[in-house]
């Protein structure tokens, strides 16, 4: 009896899942790749502070050429001595702002070839849509997304003509918000979604030129910027965002510099960015058969999950604002 129902778990399970991972290994595209760090160059926007700092180091102590850039000379040249006492390299620094596109495009012509770019910068106020004003609506969007898209573009041509540098990496700091639509997150959800976006159009684009796309999603992460959007945002957005928990800007830079190294598209840092992975996986690049295989497998079931996160998080707006209508 027991050898039969062994029979039986043979021919209900392990043959069709062995037969999907074989599909899948056949399927899944770009193909796997290896990044190098070492002796790269490293070009990180928002470098100055949190992530982008925390990756510089992390970079130049792999023995990479790294530049940052950011808008503040001071805290430029603060992040210079940050990473030349910690990693005893010392990394080139330039000013500008994303939104400038002219000013992003003298700064690459001027920091040279790029073979990583980090796309790190980004901007964040947590307020709901009718509390902004237009001017701070547009500030976002352009700083998030538009930004982006001028270092992208200011890049590419010195990234297409790396000759025989090995494979190359542009990598684009998205958010869990970037995942999920979060209360109090509009424009900021907005512009981080539309990284998705430009990430899986971009890829189709430049794999011919062997440069590989990554999509970071950190949770809330310990940062400058972090210290200073939870001081101003509402007690809701605070409820639902602290769901996910927060991490350390040094331990998302690990996994993001990981991410980058193995090509992966979607790079998550804790469990709810895995689910969040799975369950929005859709048409995105994926370069692991196994990952593959779970987000086939694992779709209704995330869904399941995602439904009860979306229904403890509507519950707990109805019961802030019938609070707050009562007083």
């Amino acid at each position: 009896m027991a050898l039969l129902f062994l029979l039986w778990i043979l021919l209900i399970v392990a043959i069709p899942c062995s037969l999907l991972l074989l599909l899948l290994s056949f399927l899944v595209r770009p193909r796997p790749v290896k990044i190098p760090i070492k002796g790269r160059h490293v070009f990180i926007s928002g470098g100055s502070s949190g992530i982008g700092l925390s990756l510089a180091r992390l970079a130049a102590a792999e023995g990479a050429r790294v530049s940052i850039l950011a808008r503040s000379p001071d805290k430029l040249q603060e992040a210079r001595q940050s990473i030349r006492l910690a990693t005893g390299v010392d990394v080139a620094v330039f000013s500008a702002d994303v939104r400038d596109a002219e000013a992003v495009r003298r700064t690459l012509d001027e920091a040279g070839p790029v073979d990583v770019l980090i796309c790190n910068h980004g901007v964040f106020v947590a307020r709901e849509l009718d509390l902004y004003d237009v001017e701070g609506l547009k500030f976002t969007i352009d700083v998030n997304l538009t930004g982006t898209f001028n270092l992208i573009k200011a890049a590419l041509p010195g990234m297409k003509n790396r000759g025989q540098r090995g494979p190359g990496s542009i990598a684009l700091m998205s958010s869990q918000a970037g995942q999920v639509g979060i209360y109090g997150h509009t424009a900021y959800s907005a512009s981080k979604f539309g990284l998705r976006g430009l990430g899986e159009a971009l890829q189709q684009e430049v794999i011919v030129d062997d440069i590989h796309v990554s999509l970071i999603f950190p949770p809330n992460t310990e940062t400058p910027g972090f210290a200073e959007e939870i001081k101003t945002r509402s007690e809701i957005t605070s409820i639902i965002a602290a769901s996910s928990g927060t991490m350390k800007a040094d331990e998302v830079a690990m996994l993001t510099l990981n991410g980058i190294k193995s090509g992966t598209f979607f790079v998550t840092c804790n469990f709810d960015g895995i689910m969040l992975a799975l369950g929005t996986a859709s048409l995105s690049p994926q370069r692991s058969f196994l990952v593959a295989f779970f987000e086939v497998v694992g779709a209704g079931l995330m869904r399941l999950v995602a439904l009860y996160y979306q229904w403890s998080w509507y519950k707990t707006i109805e019961k802030w604002h019938s609070q707050k209508n009562s007083k």
